[in-house]
């Protein structure tokens, strides 16, 4: 008995990994997240069960994989981007080895590598910043987060589940104000839309905008993507 934890990727049907679609056009039980999945995926599976599980409670998405895999049908369970970037997986996966289901986890591309690919940068570049922090702000589900401290560091910062408080993040981050920023709304997606600014008026321009989710902010010189020393690979 298994249940496939399947990335679908960031939105453009076709950043699917080959094992991804290959799970998803044999699915019997197919449960999907919502409009955070393109529908041409969950059309593209013959699955006699679709379930969406937005609104769905943690005890009624267990419950339907489990249902499944003890009638030996195959059973994917669909994520957005990639299941390991707050993806909630292992709360699933911990139900599922109680009731002695097995999981297996087919990576996907996640949205922060598609909204590098809208800037046409590096999320990691030579001489601009070599390291990459991923976060989130405090909201529903997070009392605290680190965001200023972590800010501190002068790297590049990638933050999730943040558009709608985006004014908050510029606030508390230790950036310099003329530090470039960008919020990229439905990264890969057809009405993907790009938004280049600074630390100091991005903000304003996310709201001009009306843009307050299914957005990634991505903060750093790298969104300009301007080499700061020449790759040894090309020396």
């Amino acid at each position: 008995m298994k249940v496939y934890f399947v990335g679908a990727g960031p939105g453009d049907p076709g950043l699917i990994t080959v094992r991804g679609l290959e799970l998803i056009k044999r699915a019997d039980v197919l449960i999907y997240a919502g409009s955070l999945v393109s529908p041409a995926l969950v059309e593209a599976s013959p699955a006699g069960m679709k379930l969406d599980s937005h609104g769905m409670r943690l005890e009624g998405i267990v419950e339907a994989m489990i249902s499944g895999a003890r009638e030996g049908k195959l059973v994917v369970r669909l994520h957005s981007g990639d299941p390991s970037l707050y993806g909630a997986i292992v709360e699933q996966i911990e139900e599922l080895k109680r009731a002695g289901v097995e999981a297996e986890i087919v990576p996907g591309v996640s949205s922060m590598f598609a909204a590098a690919a809208a800037l046409q940068t590096q999320l990691a570049l030579k001489g601009v910043s070599e390291t990459v922090i991923v976060t989130r702000p405090a909201g529903a589900t997070l009392e605290k987060d680190d965001i200023a401290a972590l800010s501190a560091h002068g790297a590049t910062m990638v933050i999730f589940l943040g558009a709608e408080k985006v004014d908050d993040v510029m606030r508390r981050v230790e950036y310099p104000a003329d530090t470039p920023a960008a919020v990229i709304y439905h990264a890969s997606w057809p009405d993907q839309k790009v938004i280049r600014g600074t630390v100091s008026d991005i903000a304003d321009k996310v709201k001009k905008e009306r843009i307050d989710r299914t957005a990634l902010i991505i903060i750093g010189g790298v969104v300009e993507g301007k080499c700061g020393r020449r790759s040894a690979l090309y020396s």
